[in-house]
């Protein structure tokens, strides 16, 4: 019997990302985000999978301007370790 797919939501603070030079706080936080994801999903940095809809609103006021905080619901599958991270209204 297969596991059901483990989910959550999680509203992940983006503050420190404000600390970087403006020119590279989007892709930063895009990078913040994987982390944090891999640690609290229990999982690694490279099986972290955003969705096409948290990369836009990462980057919807530009590169300067991330949001400084984002809600996103992850769901982990357990039989390769792949985490999957979206928007929870999706």
């Amino acid at each position: 019997m297969a596991e059901d797919p483990m989910e959550r939501i999680y509203q992940i603070p983006l503050r420190k990302v404000y600390d970087k030079p403006r020119t590279k706080r989007a892709p930063c936080a895009i990078r913040f985000i994987r982390k944090f994801i891999a640690r609290h999903m229990d999982a690694e940095v490279d099986k972290v999978w955003l969705d096409r809809s948290v990369n836009e609103k990462i980057w919807a006021r530009g590169i300067q301007k991330p949001p400084r905080r984002i809600r996103v619901k992850a769901v982990k599958f357990p039989e390769d370790d792949l985490v999957e991270v979206s928007l929870p209204e999706e």
